[in-house]
């Protein structure tokens, strides 16, 4: 038996999982002219209100280029708001507007509830599943999460 075989269908169970996992929130992004990049800005905003652009470049890992085209898309349609820091003018604090949190609130909350239905089905690998996540995310060189 070929050795990669098994990690070949570990591959395609990750991608039909994720492609089972983001489905639903694509739907619901689309008719707003938004994609998945907009879901995850919305997503850390929402979990970190007043988080400043660097640090949320720093947790997404990725450059000011390629943040800078959705943020905008998502401060114009009024779901994030940009404020500037108390302690320096050069700061940008981002926040969720009410339609932002009410967006990312529809959209991550079919995630969570995907996953509780998951957990609910095999409640013994629950455990083991995080475990192998938080290994996979610890292997992600560019992305700084937030202290535990």
């Amino acid at each position: 038996m070929n050795p990669n075989h098994t990690l070949n269908a570990d591959l395609e169970s990750l991608f039909y999982g994720y492609r089972a996992f983001t489905s639903l929130p694509d739907e619901m992004l689309a008719p707003l002219q938004l994609a998945r990049v907009h879901h995850r800005i919305l997503y850390f905003v929402g979990r970190d209100a007043g988080l400043s652009v660097n640090t949320l470049l720093a947790r997404l890992g990725t450059s000011k280029q390629a943040l800078n085209r959705p943020l905008r898309e998502l401060q114009t349609k009024g779901l994030i708001i940009a404020s500037t820091a108390r302690h320096d003018g050069r700061v940008k604090r981002l926040s969720l507007s009410e339609s932002g949190q009410l967006l990312e609130e529809q959209l991550s909350s079919s995630q969570r509830q995907l996953l509780q239905q998951a957990f609910a089905q095999s409640p013994e690998s629950e455990a083991g599943w995080r475990a192998i996540m938080s290994i996979l995310a610890a292997s992600d060189k560019h992305a700084i999460r937030p202290p535990a």
